[in-house]
């Protein structure tokens, strides 16, 4: 196969800086995401990619990403000579970000992580720009601990030495909000304004919520999201893109991508892309429902034709193990005050801890599946969740299943006797369960667990213990995928 990286000409540019056309971004990432799941490496990639972005005067800057230790998004602009000259040295203010080092240690590291890198469309990140996630790094090199995108990645490199590979299918639902920055501007006597009457099926082609999936839908094909579908949910102003599953790591970053891009998109229309869980009382809250499997040499592991719902007895396992610790994980899938609105029975809400398939009502849902596509999918998530920390705490818990001896798997199993129990109706009783889990504990360790229960409850504490039927300001300004200086200096 031709590498992606064969030498080219200097680009030609219609502008000053870069600017590409969806169709041949869409073949550009598509090339190396294939290099990707060949296995290329990120020293692999470096050694051509430098030599690609510097013979091009198109791009200017590198965007560089990370996530917090709540999953807030994180970007900067770096100078493409200054990446090129001194990539061992981008370092950033720790202390700057909330969960992260204390401020007499403040400095961090970032290490670039070159199989993520992508070319970006101008039209949504600015002309000139390539994109390519980082991992947090200690003072003295070393990964640092609060980082759940190195700590998952960690953890797929030792499946991965037994020939082990977990895939990720996330279905992302958000609502489109009439307004730029609705959440920051929210007065809960008004509530937020839905930009669209339609739901489910039923929006004309002109509305403005088609209009924005299908620019959404445009740019993540062009980022080589490998889209499926795209269609409005079934609240009113409700919207979900279906694509490609991919590697649990990368299935994460896309993820974070998905969501900048929606509410740049939505900005670009005058509205707000909004993923908290349950913005409006009385309608459908929004969920990220993960598919998840797990292939080793290239075989389904979650398959076998004559197993209950077609699975396999680790499958079954896995899932077990997830059931097991529901209550113990509910504080990561479910990781804000806004989310227990969402986790309403009245609503499809999957706040049951068991496994059918065919109750939505059900923490886990197993879709129809062939040799190929059997998997489980975790309906508990919220869009709003951490993704890398809460994948690799589904992974946990389901492989220490899936490891565990007989007596203790007999233990586990009776999650699925009995009156059937439900997950935490608050974050109060969530923050609970997370603090006093030894599972947790000994996965996150004590100093994680701390700091990501001291985030939680920071946030809670500025909202009324009852959530009542109506959506109060303090659970959206205060929102960590919301709040900023300003928001949390108005308590």
């Amino acid at each position: 196969m031709t590498s992606v990286f064969t030498p080219t000409p200097r680009l030609k540019t219609s502008a000053t800086f870069l600017e590409v056309s969806y169709a041949e971004l869409e073949e550009r990432n598509l090339k190396l995401k294939r290099e990707r799941n060949a296995g290329r490496t990120s020293e692999e990639f470096a050694v051509e990619l430098r030599q690609t972005i510097s013979n091009d005067d198109g791009v200017k800057a590198l965007t560089v990403c990370f996530s917090d230790l709540e999953g807030k998004f994180h970007m900067l602009d770096y100078n493409k000579k200054y990446v090129l000259e001194a990539e061992n040295n981008l370092t950033f203010d720790g202390s700057s970000i909330r969960g992260f080092a204390a401020q007499n240690t403040s400095d961090l590291r970032l290490k670039l992580d070159w199989t993520t890198f992508r070319w970006l469309p101008a039209d949504v990140f600015g002309a000139g720009k390539v994109l390519i996630f980082a991992d947090v790094h200690d003072q003295d090199d070393t990964p640092y601990t609060s980082d759940y995108r190195v700590v998952l990645k960690q953890l797929t490199v030792e499946l991965a030495q037994q020939g082990m590979r977990v895939n990720v299918a996330p279905e992302i639902e958000g609502f489109v909000l009439e307004g730029e920055d609705a959440e920051q501007h929210f007065d809960e006597k008004i509530g937020f304004k839905l930009a669209s009457e339609g739901g489910y099926f039923n929006v004309l082609p002109q509305d403005k919520l088609r209009q924005f999936i299908d620019r959404l839908a445009e740019a993540t094909r062009a980022m080589a999201f490998e889209n499926e579908k795209d269609h409005p949910e079934v609240a009113p102003s409700q919207f979900e893109t279906n694509y490609r599953y991919t590697d649990v790591l990368h299935a994460a970053d896309y993820i974070q991508l998905y969501k900048v891009m929606a509410r740049q998109i939505a900005k670009t229309f005058g509205l707000t892309a909004s993923f908290l869980p349950k913005p409006i009382p009385g309608i459908n809250g929004s969920g990220m429902h993960s598919n998840i499997s797990i292939s080793q040499n290239g075989r389904n592991i979650f398959y076998d034709e004559a197993g209950k719902y077609n699975l396999s007895q680790k499958a079954h396992r896995f899932l077990t193990g997830v059931l097991f610790y529901a209550n113990d994980l509910c504080l990561t899938f479910s990781a804000s005050v806004n989310a227990y609105r969402r986790l309403d029975p009245h609503f499809e809400a999957p706040n049951e801890i068991k496994v059918s398939p065919s109750d939505r009502g059900s923490m886990i849902r197993i879709p129809i599946g062939n040799e190929k596509s059997a998997r489980i999918e975790v309906r508990t998530v919220a869009p709003d969740t951490n993704p890398y920390l809460t994948y690799y705490l589904i992974l946990k818990a389901g492989l220490k299943a899936v490891n565990a001896d007989d007596t203790y798997f007999a233990e586990m199993s009776r999650v699925l006797e009995g009156p059937v129990r439900k997950l935490p109706g608050t974050i109060y009783a969530a923050i609970e369960y997370f603090r006093h889990s030894d599972f947790v504990r000994s996965v996150m360790g004590e100093n994680n667990l701390l700091k990501f229960v001291e985030l939680k409850e920071s946030a809670s504490h500025r909202c009324p213990a009852v959530l009542g039927t109506r959506v109060k300001s303090g659970e959206v300004w205060y929102h960590h995928e919301v709040r900023n200086q300003v928001l949390w200096n108005q308590f």
